[in-house]
């Protein structure tokens, strides 16, 4: 299904003030893969998730979503074909109630206001919170609100799922329920995140992002425990790899 597919190549990108954000980027990602995006600090993992969702157009090299090359032609495409979650919820949290929120970006597609209220329905019912569809979103918490941040995007019904720290500043049962949550969805997932254990959770390969460039790309459990490669990229193990500090037993 060539619509799920990601594919970059020599991905470069320089920030007007100098900053050579992407050194030449360069992977595909195929249909129903969960691809963990990790790094340290100013590595270009931002930079390249605004990339692919059409924020920022390639400098050099090329940036293709399914079918369609990343240009400002095919941005009406792309941006149909890719739902990017915000590491800040309220920075997609706006209207004055959530059922407003998630019906905002099927109304602006032009769909039909039955069809509208039928995606916001089911988006709301596939994150666990249809309860809330009359609520003010600044009266939800921290959980809550990353719950209708994603049914926004998903009543767009994007092919791509593109996450910026999707747990963060989430409580343990919180981030718990997020895990649960993306487990069950069958879309096509970049996550972009510090949240090591998180990536081990739910994504079965990870790209390693330093200095602009890919340092590894491979099944996340390998890499996890490959401790030279973490060190180089400015990583830790997770928690979950790390063992007792105890009794030094995993």
């Amino acid at each position: 299904m060539s619509h799920h597919l990601v594919e970059v190549k020599g991905l470069k990108y320089t920030y007007p003030d100098g900053n050579q954000a992407l050194r030449g980027i360069s992977f595909r990602i195929t249909h129903g893969e969960a691809v963990g995006l990790v790094g340290a600090n100013g590595v270009g993992k931002s930079t390249l998730l605004a990339h692919l969702a059409g924020a920022l157009l390639p400098q050099e090299g090329t940036v293709r979503i399914g079918d369609y090359p990343l240009t400002p032609k095919t941005l009406p495409l792309i941006r149909k074909a890719v739902g990017m979650i915000f590491q800040d919820p309220d920075d997609q949290l706006f209207m004055p109630t959530v059922g407003d929120d998630v019906a905002f970006g099927p109304l602006n597609m032009g769909l039909p206001v039955d069809e509208v209220e039928k995606r916001v329905d089911e988006a709301l019912a596939l994150v666990g919170a249809s309860h809330l569809k009359a609520r003010p979103p600044y009266k939800l918490s921290g959980g809550e609100k990353r719950a209708i941040s994603i049914a926004t995007v998903l009543a767009m019904s994007p092919d791509i799922l593109v996450m910026d720290e999707p747990s963060s500043a989430l409580d343990p049962l919180s981030r718990r329920r997020l895990i649960q949550l993306l487990r069950t969805f069958k879309h096509t997932k970049i996550i972009a995140t510090h949240d090591m254990d998180l990536v081990l959770d739910l994504c079965e390969r990870t790209i390693i992002l330093y200095q602009g460039e890919v340092l590894a790309d491979g099944p996340t459990r390998e890499l996890f425990q490959d401790e030279a490669l973490l060190k180089k990229g400015h990583l830790e193990k997770p928690l979950r790899l790390q063992g007792c500090p105890v009794c030094g037993g995993l």
